[in-house]
C-alpha cells in the first residue's frame, strides 16, 4: 500500500478529530477518507478558485452520512476554514450532520438519504452535455449499502445503456450491504455495460490509476474495498 503524505493527507486525522458528537458515523467517515483525498488531490479539477466555473468537474457525495472526512478534505484544500470544523452541527454552523447545499454551496448536492447521488450524477452529465461541457468529469461516491436502493439499480442500467464516459461511480465497500449482489459489486455494474475496477481503498496510487485510466464510451465504476464495518 502506498500513501502520499506530502500535500496534507497526514493532517486529516487531526482535522476529523475536531468534529465530535457523531460517533455513530465515525466508521462511515473513516471508510471514505482515502478516496476523497485522492479525488481532490490528484483527480478532480475542482479548486476554490474555479468552484463556480460551469465547465469544472463535479463531485457528488451520495454517502452523506458521516461527512467528517469530506469536511476535513474541504478544509485542507481551502474550500472552508479549519476553524469551522470544531463548531460543526451547531445552529450557526453551515456544516451539518449531512451536507446541505443551501448552507454549503461547495457541496454539489444535499445528501445523506441513501440512493440519491448516482441518479443525480446522471442528470448532471445530461446537463453538462446540453451546455457543451462534454469533458467535465462527474464523480459520485456511494456506499455499498446504498446499492440496496432500487433507485441505484435504475441509474446503473440507464448510464450503462446510454454510455457516459464522463461518469464515475466510486463505491466504498466496507461490507455493510444487507443484500449484496451475485458475483460481487463490480459484476452488478459490468452486466449493465460499465467498465469496472476493484482496488484497495487505502492505496492512493491504485486509486489514482483506477480513476484516470481511460474508459472510452462507457461509465466507470471503481469499487474501493476497505476494512469491514465493525
Amino acid at each position: 500500500m502506498t500513501t502520499d503524505i506530502k500535500t496534507g493527507y497526514e493532517d486529516l486525522p487531526r482535522l476529523i478529530s475536531l468534529m465530535t458528537g457523531d460517533e455513530k458515523h465515525q466508521a462511515a467517515a473513516e471508510s471514505t477518507v482515502d478516496v476523497l483525498w485522492v479525488l481532490y488531490d490528484r483527480v478532480l479539477d475542482i479548486t476554490p478558485e474555479n468552484v463556480r466555473e460551469p465547465g469544472r468537474d463535479r463531485f457528488l457525495l451520495s454517502k452523506g452520512h458521516g461527512p467528517m472526512a469530506y469536511y476535513a478534505v474541504l478544509a485542507k484544500k481551502g474550500f472552508i476554514h479549519e476553524e469551522e470544523l470544531a463548531d460543526w452541527t451547531s445552529a450557526e454552523s453551515r456544516l451539518g450532520h449531512h451536507p446541505d447545499r443551501a448552507r454549503l454551496p461547495v457541496a454539489e448536492i444535499s445528501s445523506g438519504s441513501l440512493g440519491h447521488g448516482l441518479p443525480l450524477a446522471i442528470g448532471t452529465v445530461f446537463g453538462l452535455r446540453a451546455k457543451g461541457f462534454r469533458d467535465a468529469k462527474v464523480v459520485t461516491l456511494v456506499g455499498d449499502a446504498e446499492l440496496d436502493e432500487g433507485s441505484n439499480q435504475e441509474a446503473i442500467a440507464v448510464a450503462g445503456r446510454i454510455g457516459m464516459p464522463q461518469l464515475t461511480a466510486v463505491v466504498v465497500d466496507n461490507s455493510s450491504a444487507t443484500h449484496g449482489w451475485p458475483g460481487g459489486i463490480a459484476r452488478r455494474f459490468e452486466v449493465e455495460g460499465w467498465t469496472t475496477r476493484t482496488v484497495d481503498g487505502r492505496d492512493h496510487d491504485a486509486l489514482h490509476e483506477a480513476f484516470t485510466t481511460p474508459h472510452p464510451d462507457r461509465p466507470l465504476a471503481v469499487v474501493a474495498t476497505v476494512e469491514r464495518k465493525a
